[in-house]
């Protein structure tokens, strides 16, 4: 028996439909270096709040590659023809990375430190925090353009960045759960407690920022030091503190401050 195989010869359509899944899966690689750039230039500048200062805007940061199949059910969904050059040019969030901040001014900070690097391009802003959606959706969208250099060319990417606060991320997350849970068609009665918890978020997000503004305050010329015996007390309501020892019923007391002895001295 001869070790020599003749090469396969494919029919016309299996080669046009292999063709076809090469250069799908080089657009998807693309994408997928587009969200790297983005996530590094993320990374980049967590670490340097880090190393700067005691405080970062930007508290988590993830990324999603949609598949395959949710890009194409998109593309018949706006009418498309099944193309490469179809779809890259109308499926704009093919590439996306989340952004997650404590405070609302965190978010547009950090939209501003996106939009200010020198290579990268903001095609489209979508604020959904100055407008929220209709059901109480609320974040920042940008749709930016990033260069991805390739080894014989520099290829630009669309990535989708969200932005929003934690409190905005927790709902938006829990109304994704609801939507698949019932496929879409949500009873009304869940989509009207849906836009009242929105309502609730967004005036917790409005509170934490006045509270983490007075603490500033309080802070100035302290040498990073309150003595909570002289710096006074912020009142925060019940149903704020609620939020944060849900377990506790309404007789339980709140857990008192652990009292911290002044700078430069300690217990024996």
């Amino acid at each position: 028996m001869s070790g020599h195989h003749e090469p396969v010869q494919l029919s016309p359509e299996l080669e046009e439909l292999n063709r076809v899944r090469h250069q799908f899966e080089g657009m998807m690689l693309e994408y997928k270096f587009g969200i790297d750039e983005i996530m590094t230039k993320l990374n980049i500048l967590r670490e340097e709040f880090s190393h700067r200062n005691d405080y970062s805007p930007i508290e988590h940061v993830s990324c999603r590659l949609k598949s395959p199949e949710s890009i194409l059910a998109k593309a018949v969904r706006k009418g498309l023809e099944p193309t490469i050059e179809q779809i890259v040019a109308e499926v704009h969030d093919i590439a996306g990375v989340r952004v997650t901040c404590s405070f609302i001014s965190d978010a547009y900070r950090v939209f501003d430190m996106i939009a200010a690097q020198d290579d990268i391009s903001v095609l489209q802003v979508r604020d959904y925090i100055a407008e929220p959606k209709e059901n109480g959706y609320q974040s920042l969208h940008m749709l930016v353009e990033v260069p991805v250099f390739l080894s014989e060319r520099v290829h630009k990417v669309k990535v989708e960045v969200q932005i929003r606060t934690i409190a905005m991320d927790f709902w938006a997350s829990l109304e994704h759960k609801i939507y698949y849970k019932y496929d879409g068609d949500v009873p009304e009665s869940l989509l009207a407690e849906l836009r009242d918890a929105a309502a609730t978020a967004s005036r917790l997000d409005v509170t934490m920022e006045r509270l983490h503004d007075d603490v500033k305050a309080l802070g100035t010329n302290t040498d990073r030091y309150i003595d909570p015996r002289r710096a006074g007390t912020i009142e925060l309501p019940d149903s704020l503190l609620r939020t944060f020892w849900p377990q506790a019923d309404a007789a339980d007391p709140v857990p008192a401050l652990v009292e911290l002895p002044p700078p430069g001295r300690s217990e024996v």
